[in-house]
């Protein structure tokens, strides 16, 4: 009976260790899973595969819903990871959202909460970005058709000059030289093409009557030649002494003297420039800086007339 007893005890102490240990046995083989399913999770997040690891935790949470806290937590910055080309700041903000609101004593509510924040600041910031994108995109547009309008401006404009080129009179026909005035006329079919300032003669007042007078000449004559490499910046070679001037001298008994051009500056003074008008230096001569007597002299053929007034 003692034995049997004992036995019976035996069987009964058995039986409470097999219900005490059962629980233990059964939460640590499903501790055991979750850790190996977060694994996986973890695998495909390091490996790049966001849409595989966010599936691995979206099974997670069906299967162990007390772990939907950190699963939720752990979804939403995959959602927001900088290296995910499908990132959803929308549904990273979710998942935080609802993390907070179903485990609202959580270890990742803080965190959860500083991320919120972060995203949001991102948003904003992506949100800004993109508006000032456009606005420089809108403004490379206008500039492009600005562009454009300038390209087009300048062919209207080319197409016009060519126009008034090609309607221009042609050479001169006629010099006028007011010697009052100290100007020189380019004249075109009685219409003036240009005017020049100009320097005479050291004894300016009246017509030139004798060589070394220093006197410009006044009548009318031609341009008859022309030389390039005279002592001035080229010149044109006036045709006095007209009938009139050889008679008057030949009156005096004088040489009326000769060699009267229309030049520039003596060569070796080009940088006076037109400061050269402030007073007459030549001996008789109409003088014009360098650049005017190359512009004067493309447009004046032998051969055109040079009208001299006092």
């Amino acid at each position: 009976m003692g034995k049997k007893l004992d036995r019976t005890g035996g069987l009964h102490n058995f039986f409470i260790v097999c219900i005490m240990i059962t629980p233990v046995l059964i939460c640590g083989c499903s501790q055991f899973q979750v850790r190996s399913t977060f694994k996986e999770a973890n695998d495909f997040f390091s490996q790049g595969n966001y849409e595989a690891s966010l599936n691995s935790y979206e099974r997670i949470i069906e299967r162990y819903p007390s772990e939907g806290d950190r699963v939720l937590f752990e979804m939403g910055i995959i959602y927001a990871h900088p290296k995910n080309e499908h990132k959803d700041y929308q549904k990273s903000l979710e998942c935080f959202q609802k993390l907070i609101k179903n485990y609202p004593e959580s270890e990742y509510r803080h965190d959860s909460e500083r991320m919120m924040f972060h995203i949001n600041n991102v948003i904003m910031k992506d949100e800004r970005i993109a508006a000032q994108q456009s606005l420089i995109e809108g403004l490379r547009l206008e500039v492009n058709s600005k562009e454009n309008e300038i390209i087009a401006l300048q062919n209207e404009i080319e197409a016009l000059e060519e126009k008034v080129f090609s309607m221009e009179p042609g050479p001169a026909d006629k010099i006028l030289i007011e010697k009052q005035e100290r100007r020189l006329t380019l004249i075109s079919m009685g219409k003036v093409l240009k005017t020049y300032k100009i320097a005479l003669g050291g004894n300016p007042n009246g017509p030139k009557e004798r060589q070394g007078d220093n006197k410009t000449p006044e009548g009318t004559y031609v341009i008859d030649s022309r030389n390039k490499d005279s002592r001035y910046h080229m010149s044109l070679h006036i045709s006095y002494p007209n009938d009139r001037d050889k008679k008057r001298a030949k009156k005096l008994g004088v040489s009326p003297g000769g060699n009267i051009m229309i030049h520039g500056m003596k060569n070796g003074f080009s940088l006076i420039g037109d400061l050269h008008t402030e007073f007459d230096w030549t001996k008789g001569c109409i003088a014009v800086t360098d650049e005017e007597i190359e512009e004067i002299e493309k447009l004046v053929p032998n051969g055109t007339i040079v009208e001299i007034r006092p």
